[in-house]
């Protein structure tokens, strides 16, 4: 099932998710709506928050870098409980968007590499280290477990340029093909 996109402004966007174990209710469901809603959104990523549920997880596929970055060919993964425990490499930056914030791109500055420790769908343990694209669509979405919107990375002036912008979003001023859920 296709599920509703949570939009800038939904407080659920702010609040740090929590881990879970494998009898959530209903996982596999709803690890099969999640594949589904992010790629009905023409999204490479999606985090459990940005459809309403503030649990530690997210899926991505960063297939469409392979032209830039062959090793991304057939990347699909499912990160649950995850936690990044380092950050290294030289900073960079690249535009980034958001299904939550739709209409803004902005470059946003983020370390090149990364290493993860998560459990999969089938609750396999992993730690493991990414480097460019994938690091970054991983922090990105990572950034949502913790409360983080892309738009808090921005240079205080940036912020406060987007600031009508994001108040629009957040009363629904904004076009996507998607369906999604405003704050009450």
């Amino acid at each position: 099932m296709i599920l509703p996109i949570t939009i800038y402004g939904h407080p659920v966007l702010r609040k740090v998710a929590k881990d879970i174990d494998k009898d959530y209710p209903e996982l596999q469901k709803f690890m099969d709506d999640m594949w589904q809603t992010m790629y009905f959104a023409d999204g490479v990523g999606l985090a459990a928050p940005q459809v309403g549920r503030s649990i530690r997880m997210f899926v991505l596929d960063c297939s469409s870098f392979a032209e830039d970055e062959p090793e991304l060919e057939g990347f699909k993964k499912m990160f649950i409980n995850a936690k990044i425990t380092e950050r290294t490499g030289e900073e960079w930056s690249m535009s980034e968007g958001c299904l939550s914030i739709p209409g803004i791109n902005e470059d946003v500055i983020r370390p090149e590499t990364i290493k993860i420790e998560y459990y999969d769908e089938n609750w396999e343990f992993h730690e493991e280290e990414y480097s460019g694209y994938a690091a970054r669509v991983i922090q990105h979405e990572y950034d949502h477990l913790d409360g983080i919107l892309f738009t808090d990375h921005c240079a205080p002036l940036k912020k406060r340029l987007l600031k009508g912008k994001l108040t629009g979003i957040s009363k629904g001023i904004f076009k996507a093909k998607y369906r999604f859920t405003l704050a009450k």
